[in-house]
């Protein structure tokens, strides 16, 4: 007797087939039954947990076609064992020194303009800074630096290292940054607004980060575009440092400048 496929369905009407994606952690992806947008935290057995850029957790059942990756249809599976063991890196990307202690501080300091600015500095260089003796100061604002340093005193053992907010030629933070003539001291900057936009788009699951009128709070305004609660900048910073896992979730501009003050400082760049 002949076999007959009982799916008398026909071709034309059979769903396409769809890509497996492994629902490593950090993976964000859409669940569009709800509109619910996290990165996976958590994948077990026939679950899924996602986490929202506000730290709000929710768990999926893991269904064929069942999320979105970048706006496309995929089927989320669980990952296969772990990959053999790499060294370990900090969030830096620096080789981590497996029980390595921190060293006695420097004299040597860097300051950071802005307490979100050191907040993300502490958790992306925090490992790499304790092994290098190298302590992280808050910096208020930059209008007084040029007595600040003098205050401070670098020197050859005691350099200072100084990391501002939209340091951009022309601008008054630059002229200020310019009057710093110490060969002890190096004043260095990213050219962002706000730190916010030292974190790149596609960390936070944002096609990029919102123009803001000239003369509106540039964070009131990004929360407001975004749809994030702008009654509550303070919380909207938490959940995005949240997201930040390593170097790679910043962008280069930023990444750059905070090396180069970390080599100052310890001695291993140039003067």
């Amino acid at each position: 007797m002949r076999q007959y496929s009982p799916d008398l369905t026909p071709p034309w009407k059979k769903p396409k087939p769809v890509p497996e994606v492994p629902a490593e952690p950090g993976l964000v992806v859409e669940e569009p039954g709800t509109g619910f947008c996290g990165a996976v935290i958590r994948c077990e057995a026939g679950t899924v947990t996602l986490e929202d850029r506000f730290g709000k957790h929710r768990v999926f059942p893991l269904e064929p076609r069942g999320f979105l990756l970048e706006g496309k249809v995929v089927t989320l599976v669980r990952p296969s064992s772990p990959a053999p063991t790499r060294p370990a890196r900090t969030a830096s990307g620096s080789l981590a020194v497996p029980g390595a202690r921190a060293r006695v501080a420097r004299a040597g300091r860097i300051y950071v303009e802005g307490r979100h600015d050191a907040e993300l500095v502490e958790k992306v260089w925090g490992d790499d800074l304790r092994i290098e003796g190298v302590v992280v100061e808050y910096l208020e604002g930059v209008d007084d630096l040029p007595s600040i340093v003098a205050d401070f005193a670098p020197g050859p053992d005691a350099r200072l290292g100084v990391l501002v907010d939209h340091l951009v030629p022309g601008t008054k933070e630059w002229r200020i940054a310019e009057s710093v003539t110490s060969e002890h001291a190096l004043v260095v900057g990213h050219p962002y607004i706000d730190i916010w936009e030292a974190v790149k788009p596609s960390t936070l699951g944002i096609e990029a980060w919102p123009r803001v009128p000239h003369g509106q709070d540039w964070k009131t305004g990004v929360c407001r575009a975004l749809g994030w609660p702008p009654e509550n900048t303070g919380a909207v910073w938490q959940a995005i440092l949240k997201r930040v896992g390593s170097y790679k979730d910043l962008e280069p501009e930023l990444l750059g400048r905070v090396e180069e003050l970390i080599d100052f400082v310890t001695g291993s760049g140039g003067a």
